[in-house]
């Protein structure tokens, strides 16, 4: 597909909690040319109101039905606004958790790869071993205790972290993927940096995701 020139790029990092996203969107913001505009989901969730939280950080599992009919509209308000920050030439970072393991399937990725039609869009799998996910969910994390399960001697891998490594990487196509427990968050965004150089693979992970139903 041949891109707007004028048009901002747009990296999608997905991938479980703790597995390092938020970490690499800071190194792209860091180090990469031009202004690279974080429009993930701790950005969302802080402008949402409390009593919708998690929004669209809900986790796997189908536990909040009554949260549900919200969340593809948040999602698609996101997206939205990341289609029109990349349409006017800003970059893009979003680091999110996508998954569709609510109390029904709502199609919300495929929704939302339509919705950046047109667009540059290189959408990065953040894979990270479970064991390395619950070390990092141990240490605590200023202003974020409150939102990550942590191990008990009962539980080694609470139910909820589980299902959030079965979920996030369905249906499992990206433009590139990247393990954080091998490569720090710097690699991972120079090899974000040299797979734009190269180009965006054609077609690309948005738009076969965009093609499904």
């Amino acid at each position: 597909m041949t891109y707007d020139s004028s048009a901002g790029q747009i990296v999608i990092l997905n991938g479980a909690p703790r597995s390092g996203k938020s970490s690499i969107a800071n190194a792209i913001q860091e180090h990469f040319d031009g202004p690279w505009m974080n429009l993930g989901v701790d950005t969302y969730n802080d402008m949402t109101p409390e009593r919708y939280l998690p929004g669209i950080g809900l986790r796997p599992g189908g536990e909040r039905p009554d949260l549900e009919e919200m969340v593809p509209f948040f999602y698609a308000a996101l997206y939205e606004s990341i289609a029109i920050h990349a349409g006017l030439g800003l970059n893009v970072v979003a680091d999110l958790g996508h998954h569709d393991s609510y109390s029904r399937p709502l199609g919300i990725l495929s929704d939302c790869a339509r919705r950046l039609e047109g667009l540059p869009v290189l959408f990065v799998g953040v894979k990270c071993p479970i064991k390395v996910i619950m070390k990092r969910r141990n240490i605590p994390a200023p202003g974020r205790h409150t939102l990550y399960v942590r191990a008990d001697e009962h539980d080694a891998v609470p139910h909820p972290v589980q299902l959030w490594q079965e979920q996030v990487h369905i249906p499992g196509i990206y433009d590139l993927e990247v393990d954080t427990s091998v490569l720090t968050p710097f690699e991972c965004a120079e090899a974000i940096r040299q797979r734009l150089d190269l180009g965006i693979p054609e077609p690309s992970a948005f738009e076969r995701i965009a093609a499904m139903r």
